[in-house]
């Protein structure tokens, strides 16, 4: 169970570390994203491809620990 939690924790802490990268790239939002427009403002949070890369970076991490 604690070996679950760690995991969980840093696919948590990839994916709020990787969100602002992944929003730099400029790709386009896709289900699960969080997008707010309010005006001329717009905003999205990119928290799918967040975490899809933070899981493939946990898993190589895994990987990689063995």
């Amino acid at each position: 169970m604690r070996r679950f939690g760690v995991g969980l924790g840093i696919l948590l802490l990839g994916a709020l570390v990787l969100s602002p990268a992944i929003a730099v790239l400029g790709l386009d939002p896709v289900s699960g994203d969080l997008a707010f427009g309010l005006g001329r403002s717009h905003l999205a949070i990119p928290v799918t491809y967040s975490l899809c890369a933070s899981m493939g970076l946990t898993l190589l991490y895994c990987a990689m620990k063995g």
